[in-house]
């Protein structure tokens, strides 16, 4: 079985790239080919790996230009690149790594975050949904160009997997698969987390600063509660407004080690997660470290937390509220502090979603498929 890894592109830090990392711990021979790879602003362990690109890679390493010349140029280059010398594929995607070309007789398996945000949910961009009416017609042209490029190259995939529930319906309305999604959870490396003797002052945030990760209804509910640290690690568009809004009990912090950001979580007394998440990566790795999530009760951490029920705090891992507003995070905080949690129950559950556990689930996954392809089945 001659595998190949591909996945969207390499020039950050997140969940699609540790599942990339995750199935390379599965099919260790198995190259990556990508759209892009910056070594320097993604995970240090793809300095180790064998990683190929199209021409777009050598002349485009950064989110930003990415973006910018995704349409057309992106699309071309992912063409570009023949897998057709193998047997099966192993996509990590949203997007373009759905565009390479492989052998007809191959078997391809594609682990779909979530499909084409831009595409089948493009008023989630506020560039798109504040257009004027000519960049609107612009928009609709090009995101109409992408679906049907998007939904034919689809049409290429044997199975899915996917990362949460909830996913499943935006897979089957987008795509139409030939054959049952299955859901594998993203990993978490519950082996580089651990639990302190000591919990210090301060709730915590890890987050891109983005729109949809609702920063500012932390920041708007720690601004009510002056008594109370937070602090915030990540980056992003929204960096300056977010900064200049937060009174002095909000802390930022960017570019931390994974040492040090081990420490932040082992230490706080809880995340905050206010975003809605297809998945979410960082709750369970508060888990791994013992500490509880207070998290916006809707989108993965459904799938992933088991929530505070009247009496049940140390068989617990995390609170809900509602509504996603600055006023449900308050009192969702205020009933926290009145709570004990369990840290031992807490990392035990997140030993559930270890890297361990999916890297089996998906070699198995994948030479039980194989095993039936080669066989006409």
């Amino acid at each position: 079985m001659k595998l190949a890894i591909i996945q969207d592109e390499l020039v950050r830090k997140g969940g699609a790239e540790q599942v990339v990392l995750s199935f390379q711990a599965a099919f260790p021979d198995a190259p990556i080919f990508t759209l892009s790879y910056n070594r320097e602003t993604t995970y240090p362990e793809f300095k180790n790996s064998k990683i190929s690109t199209p021409w777009f890679g050598k002349l485009i390493k950064d989110d930003v230009n990415l973006k910018r010349f995704f349409y057309p140029f992106g699309i071309w280059a992912m063409r570009s690149l023949d897998l057709s010398s193998y047997d099966v594929i192993l996509m990590s995607t949203t997007h373009c790594a759905k565009y390479v070309n492989v052998n007809r007789s191959a078997l391809v398996i594609t682990y779909c975050h979530t499909p084409f945000r831009l595409v089948y949910r493009p008023n989630s961009y506020a560039e798109v949904a504040n257009s004027n009416f000519i960049k609107s017609f612009l928009y609709k042209f090009v995101i109409n160009r992408l679906k049907n490029i998007d939904q034919a190259s689809a049409k290429r995939t044997d199975f899915f997997i996917t990362n949460a529930i909830g996913v499943i319906p935006r897979i089957e309305e987008a795509y139409h698969p030939i054959n049952k999604v299955t859901v594998i959870n993203p990993p978490v490396k519950v082996k580089k987390f651990y639990l302190s003797k000591t919990i210090e002052d301060y709730f915590l945030v890890v987050s891109r600063f983005e729109p949809y990760k609702k920063i500012d209804l932390v920041i708007e509910a720690f601004n009510q509660m002056p008594d109370k640290k937070l602090i915030i690690v990540g980056k992003g568009s929204l960096k300056a407004e977010l900064k200049k809004s937060a009174k002095d009990n909000i802390t930022f912090l960017e570019d931390v080690d994974s040492i040090r950001l081990g420490e932040l979580y082992s230490k706080c007394k809880a995340l905050i997660f206010p975003q809605l998440e297809d998945y979410g990566i960082t709750p369970l790795e508060a888990n791994a470290s013992g500490r509880p999530v207070i998290a916006f009760g809707e989108g993965g951490v459904r799938d992933t937390m088991i929530p505070y029920a009247t009496g049940g705090s140390d068989t617990s891992t995390a609170i809900f509220f509602k509504p996603q507003s600055s006023i449900g995070l308050l009192q969702a905080v205020k009933l926290f502090e009145n709570l004990k949690f369990n840290p031992q129950f807490i990392r035990k559950h997140a030993e559930k979603f270890d890297e361990d556990v999916f890297v089996v689930n998906v070699r198995d996954f994948v030479e039980t498929k194989y095993k039936l392809h080669i066989n006409g089945q």
